[in-house]
């Protein structure tokens, strides 16, 4: 009778101990091609529909830095092309749905991989960060209406002389990402202690510092306040500025796409 349980056991084993990995998801098609990096042009990341995706006059470091929800001033190393060559890229998703943005840079995260042969390392270092704190007089943030499974909607959306940040369903983490890879000049660390979801509207006048001097800075006289202001006012945080560690991203190897 023993020797029978040990006989299942050793055939049951290998079926139990080697464990399926679940394969990332990954575009069915992408191209890549290179851009006349002096043309006069804005830079984005959007869907078109539910299955293109679009990456339009990006930088190497800065595909990295919007894949990994990285400040781009957190990225070094690499050959110098990584930060002056710009592309523009055509992802086409698989599936029936629109992909959540998730995974969107997890497709993106792939193609870096697989298309640019990205290797990196990180390392501990201190830069001039920002910390998001909460305000005096505490937080005015409304807990969102969204079902738990809803998508997390933080997308910037630029007017003459402002720009207005409506999120929905999002934790301060995803706020906290989008500020640190595409509106301020150095990285962010939440410090508010706050784990809920949240709707909201942000809206503020933008200046030069902010989406990497893409932006033209609204006028003096700009009915809507600047960023740190309307965080305070309409939000119930403030931005400080200090210096502090940040796991930053060392390229060890890319290699240029060949055009397709």
């Amino acid at each position: 009778m023993l020797r029978s349980l040990l006989v299942t056991f050793a055939l049951l084993l290998p079926l139990t101990a080697v464990a399926q990995t679940p394969k990332p998801p990954a575009f069915d098609v992408a191209t890549i091609h290179p851009v006349d990096p002096a043309a006069q042009s804005g830079r984005y990341i959007k869907m078109e529909g539910d299955h293109r995706f679009i990456a339009y006059h990006f930088t190497l470091n800065l595909l990295i830095a919007a894949a990994y929800d990285l400040n781009p001033r957190t990225i070094s190393g690499g050959p110098k092309w990584v930060d002056s060559d710009h592309f523009d890229i055509l992802g086409i998703t698989p599936g029936d749905t629109r992909p959540p943005r998730e995974q969107q840079m997890a497709m993106l995260r792939g193609l870096l991989t697989d298309r640019f042969g990205l290797t990196f390392h990180r390392e501990p270092k201190v830069f001039s960060i920002y910390e998001l704190q909460v305000a005096p007089g505490g937080p005015k943030l409304k807990p969102t209406s969204a079902a738990p499974d809803a998508p997390i909607n933080v997308t910037n959306t630029v007017y003459p002389s402002k720009v207005v940040l409506p999120a929905r369903n999002a934790t301060i983490q995803d706020v906290v990402a989008m500020m640190q890879r595409a509106m301020l000049d150095r990285p962010v660390v939440d410090k508010t202690g706050l784990t809920g979801r949240y709707d909201f509207d942000l809206e503020w006048a933008p200046d030069e510092t902010q989406f990497g001097g893409a932006l033209i800075p609204a006028p003096t006289d700009a009915p809507s306040p600047p960023l740190f202001t309307a965080l305070q006012q309409q939000l119930g945080l403030k931005l400080v500025a200090t210096k502090g560690p940040v796991d930053a991203l060392i390229i060890d190897h890319a290699d240029q796409p060949s055009a397709n």
